[in-house]
């Protein structure tokens, strides 16, 4: 692809400002749209890991790239707080330690980045928690399956078609798609999707917001 020169508009600020315009217009769809189908699983994933925290279990959250943006900003809120104050729910982003990842990735491989995390540390009633708007990372599969061999539910939140990680899940796993094609409107609808996991959370330990 050929870059333009610095100075040269590449177009019009009413053209830029349609395109943001047409950007936000799109968004409000997918969300309108994923409102729709996703209330319900959404719902049932909450008290997927509600029942794990009320039990003594964890969430282990993973993801790539963006994806694992939200494995951490998931945990996060977790850890320390949403919106109101409370005690920290326990809750592992294993994206995070670069160290454990790197050396995985070089020792074996980089699809069992997640896997072996959830080997080490996972713990029949814990949940899963993975992101993925392809469904097609071969680490994610990994993590499945080690969920799976652990005895531990996964909550997997996708997009597209739900790809090969949608086919992998087991009875008692919940998937959560968003119903568009397009990546970045894709983690947009997970972002929201974060929060509403979250506010649930928060509802069932600490009551209606005052």
């Amino acid at each position: 692809m050929e870059l333009k020169p610095a100075g040269i508009a590449i177009a019009s600020m009413s053209n830029k400002v349609a395109v943001v315009q047409q950007i936000f217009d799109t968004s409000i769809a997918v969300k309108a749209a994923s409102s729709t189908v996703l209330s319900a699983p959404i719902a049932q994933a909450a008290a997927l890991l509600v029942s794990a925290l009320r039990t003594g279990g964890k969430i282990l959250s993973c993801g790539n790239g963006g994806s694992a943006a939200d494995a951490q900003h998931f945990s996060s809120e977790m850890l320390n707080r949403f919106e109101r104050d409370r005690p920290g729910f326990a809750a592992i982003a294993l994206t995070t330690d670069a160290s454990t990842l790197t050396s995985i990735a070089n020792d074996y491989d980089f699809t069992l980045v997640f896997a072996k995390q959830i080997a080490a540390l996972g713990r029949a009633g814990d949940v899963l928690l993975a992101f993925t708007t392809s469904g097609a990372s071969p680490n994610i599969l990994q993590a499945i399956e080690a969920a799976r061999a652990s005895r531990i539910a996964v909550v997997l939140i996708t997009g597209k078609d739900g790809g090969k990680a949608a086919q992998a899940l087991g009875a008692g796993d919940i998937e959560i798609r968003v119903p568009d094609a397009r990546t970045a409107r894709i983690q947009e609808v997970h972002l929201t999707i974060i929060h509403c996991l979250c506010e649930l959370i928060d509802r069932e330990f600490l009551g209606e917001p005052m």
